[in-house]
């Protein structure tokens, strides 16, 4: 049985839920999200909760038992408090601008490095301390939009496992590796 699946959904007063065909539409505050689940699932909505239920132990319903609920669990909260993503640059001479909507990374290349959000994905760029790093928040309000353009910023210049340097999530710790005088 399915623990996640089971859970009800809580739905804000603000937050309308409609369920078409295996089409789920979420509107709220922040916009409007949409995501297809599987027919076979049921969704139901009673004073203020969404439940989904399953005809039967089968495999693949099983399997998208949990993700449907939270799929429209990632919507609900997208469209009300919205998501977002932390990362940091280390580096000496390593920096982040923002030119309008576009996010310009100097990461030590001979070039600089563009990258637009699509729909839907801002960029945020946090004012530098004296530690020389540099944070850059992705918002939006489709979880896993915020998600990919974070991997996509990450992946510009990954930490460095020698020097530390590059681009990592808030809070990821980069074990450093001893480098070629440690043998000796």
């Amino acid at each position: 049985m399915s623990r996640i699946g089971l859970k009800p959904i809580k739905v804000p007063g603000n937050v309308t839920v409609a369920v078409e065909s295996g089409m789920v539409t979420v509107k709220g505050p922040k916009g409007e999200l949409r995501s297809r689940i599987a027919p076979s699932l049921t969704v139901k909505q009673e004073d203020g909760h969404i439940q989904i239920e399953r005809p039967d132990n089968d495999s693949f319903n099983r399997s998208q038992h949990g993700l449907a609920r939270t799929l429209i669990n990632n919507m609900v909260e997208g469209v009300t408090n919205g998501h977002s993503k932390m990362l940091e640059i280390h580096g000496v001479g390593y920096r982040a601008t923002l030119e309008g909507k576009t996010l310009v990374l100097s990461l030590g290349y001979s070039h600089q490095i563009k990258l637009t959000p699509p729909n839907g994905v801002d960029f945020e760029i946090g004012a530098e301390d004296k530690s020389r790093i540099t944070r850059i928040t992705v918002k939006g309000i489709d979880k896993a939009a915020v998600g990919q353009v974070a991997a996509d910023v990450r992946k510009t210049r990954k930490p460095d496992p020698y020097k530390g340097k590059g681009v990592r999530y808030q809070g990821e710790v980069v074990k450093l590796r001893p480098g070629k005088r440690a043998g000796k």
